[in-house]
């Protein structure tokens, strides 16, 4: 049971702040950054808990940022509340988790214990091999600030019986937002950036879950990204012009018309979380990172090891590994051999041309090469080239000087390192 008292035992706190802190963050418009929360909550808490009790307590204003979206030109707006809001915020999280779980549907992914992107594709896969290859690919229009809030406490009331749990959630909804130093009053929706903001969404959404399996719609959804599986183009047509009144009327939100769409599973245009599926030759289903993904992973790796950003080669070292492992440890269910194998190729070719700009001086690169064993004519030959640096990086004398191995043994981390260690289980 949700209740105040809940939400505001010592251990529940405790751990609120802890998690708060962990997830770092930037500060809110008071400025206080999260490593000086427990400071403060060890001066201030007792006073800070005694208003939330006494319904005093009232959220600063969250300070909207911009995100860029994929989409060239547009934004995603983020809301971050303060360090103290995101406690108080998070201590109510837990509570709600608590309490929904037991209700939550099971083709529900985003934000949830031990659920991820990587279990809702696995869901979808196990869908579409059971025959349901037409999905209906469905968009809600800036569904995070178009959530009405009067729904929203409707939903939360039919479980969470204590009216001050319910305010004091009132209280985050309706918190001002301060964009370009002018706060405006918040009548609807719930800002991403919040530690309650995607249990919120999760409450909201699960009754089209609902819905949908009461008719018997197989679905996967992660947060409010969502596919309803069919046998065939008809039945998702049909299920489609069912569902939109819906969502529309009951729920009060909006679909995308121009991105919502009845496709083949196996389509391009199909894009899940950053997958995307085919069929093998023998008819099966399986999953590979959708064109988009591998496209936004070339170019932050050519941003990564880009000549002009004037680094050492540990900083070079350092975000490559950082971001190679992220991004093949997301992607590691996926068929990505091929992927990797020639992406490796050109990012070594990367690699070795930072070398080469690194060692700047004709002296520098006579030197380096002469200690990677290379005879002094061949080594005065070469430091002395007119060529590129892109070219001189695929030259011959660097490929059997600045070889694969030589990188490894540096620590040059590429896709396929961490690619071949997770698939043979050893990493």
């Amino acid at each position: 049971m949700v209740t105040l008292e809940a939400i505001l035992e010592s251990t529940n706190l405790n751990q609120a702040w802890k998690r708060v802190v962990a997830n770092k963050g930037s500060a809110g418009v008071d400025g206080m950054e999260v490593g000086d929360l427990r400071a403060h909550l060890f001066e201030h808490g007792p006073e800070l808990v005694q208003s939330i009790k006494a319904g005093k307590y009232k959220p600063q204003p969250v300070l909207r940022v911009l995100i860029p979206k994929e989409e060239k030109g547009k934004f995603r707006p983020l809301g971050i509340p303060t360090a103290i809001d995101r406690w108080v915020q998070q201590a109510v999280q837990q509570k709600l988790s608590e309490e929904y779980e037991k209700v939550f549907s099971e083709s529900s992914h985003g934000f949830r214990p031990n659920r991820s992107c990587q279990t809702a594709v696995e869901q979808c896969l196990k869908l579409a091999n059971e025959g349901y290859v037409w999905v209906v690919d469905l968009d809600l229009a800036k569904f995070f600030d178009t959530v009405n809030h009067s729904k929203l406490l409707q939903l939360l009331s039919e479980r969470i019986k204590d009216g001050r749990v319910i305010s004091l959630i009132h209280k985050f909804l309706r918190a001002p937002v301060l964009e370009d130093g002018k706060s405006t009053p918040n009548t609807i929706g719930t800002p991403q950036g919040g530690p309650i903001s995607p249990i919120l969404a999760n409450i909201m959404l699960n009754e089209l879950d609902k819905k949908l399996e009461e008719r018997g719609h197989p679905f996967v959804r992660y947060a409010d990204d969502m596919m309803i599986f069919c046998k065939s183009r008809k039945a998702a047509e049909r299920t489609l012009a069912n569902i939109k009144p819906f969502i529309e009327k009951k729920l009060f939100l909006k679909l995308n018309e121009e991105k919502t769409k009845i496709r083949y599973i196996g389509s391009s245009d199909v894009k899940f979380l950053g997958f995307s599926f085919y069929a093998e030759k023998g008819g099966k289903i399986k999953d590979k990172p959708h064109q988009k993904s591998k496209d936004k992973c070339v170019k932050r790796l050519r941003e990564i090891t880009s000549r002009s950003r004037g680094q050492s080669l540990d900083a070079f070292r350092k975000q490559l590994s950082e971001f190679v492992r992220g991004w093949v440890n997301y992607f590691l269910r996926s068929d990505m051999a091929i992927f990797v194998r020639d992406t490796d190729k050109w990012l070594r070719r990367r690699i070795r041309q930072i070398y080469w700009k690194q060692w700047k001086k004709i002296s520098t690169k006579y030197e380096a090469l002469m200690r990677l064993g290379v005879s002094p004519s061949l080594a005065w030959q070469h430091v002395n080239t007119r060529k590129s640096y892109w070219r001189t990086a695929h030259s011959w004398i660097l490929a059997t000087t600045l070889t694969n191995g030589f990188l490894h043994r540096k620590g040059w981390v590429c896709l396929g390192d961490v690619y071949k260690k997770r698939t043979q289980g050893s990493y």
